[in-house]
């Protein structure tokens, strides 16, 4: 971990604050000066700040259920912030493993753990995102297989040079698509659809590797530890 999030983990400090504290040479790591913010520190190193011994927060693994227009974002923008209903503390330490854009709901993982965080978004670890997708046009029952197949072997996206990862696809009714993708390019569930001649109408996340979607709209918990090494176990297996 970079010596200025370590001091922001540790202390109510925000990390302008953290890095002139750090070049104003007030900061030791393991009996040495240190005045590169960039430094990288570990939980068991001995960090002082004017002194007194520094000790760094657990990491937050929180899970929420987000409504429509808000942005994955941690301020306001055309849409406000999800973070407004996450009444915690240091907020700005946290950020969303997987975002989702403004109009797209459920279920998204928040941390300020950055090395979990991969072993949810980095396409090499496998971890299956399962999306409800609402079209626009019918899903003709004499093609249903064969677009099945389209998305089994991959497809082709506008702008990009290979195909999509396969992806399995379960027709839920002529409108309705249950979708599992194990990358998250931009707006890669619109652009997927849009490739095979349809339109999404309404998206919503309903699970994130063995985790589903179980609190109401706007409402958040804390993950459990099984349910946060669930995603290590399975990135290592």
């Amino acid at each position: 971990m970079r010596l200025d999030k370590f001091i922001c983990k540790s202390t109510e400090l925000c990390k302008h604050q953290a890095i002139q504290c750090i070049l104003a040479g007030e900061v030791s790591v393991n009996g040495k000066l240190v005045t590169n913010e960039a430094t990288q520190v570990h939980e068991n190193n001995t960090v002082l700040l004017s002194g007194s011994k520094l000790k760094a927060r657990d990491f937050r693994y929180i899970l929420m259920n987000k409504p429509a227009s808000t942005v994955c974002s941690n301020i306001d923008e055309v849409y406000p912030s999800l973070f407004n209903y996450l009444p915690v503390d240091s907020v700005s330490e946290l950020h969303i493993a997987g975002r989702l854009d403004a109009d797209t709901t459920g279920l998204v993982l928040i941390t300020d753990d950055g090395r979990w965080s991969f072993y949810i978004t980095q396409p090499r670890h496998d971890c299956a995102k399962v999306y409800r997708v609402r079209l626009s046009r019918d899903i003709p029952p004499e093609s249903a297989n064969d677009l099945v197949m389209q998305f089994e072997r991959g497809l082709p996206l506008q702008g990009e040079k290979r195909l999509t990862r396969p992806a399995k696809l379960n027709i839920i009714a002529p409108k309705e698509v249950l979708l599992t993708i194990t990358e998250g390019k931009f707006h890669q569930v619109k652009r997927m659809f849009a490739a095979v001649g349809n339109k999404v109408v309404s998206l919503h996340r309903e699970q994130i590797g063995d985790i589903c979607l179980d609190v109401d709209v706007g409402q958040w918990r804390f993950l459990s530890k099984n349910e946060v090494e669930s995603f290590i176990t399975k990135s290592i297996n």
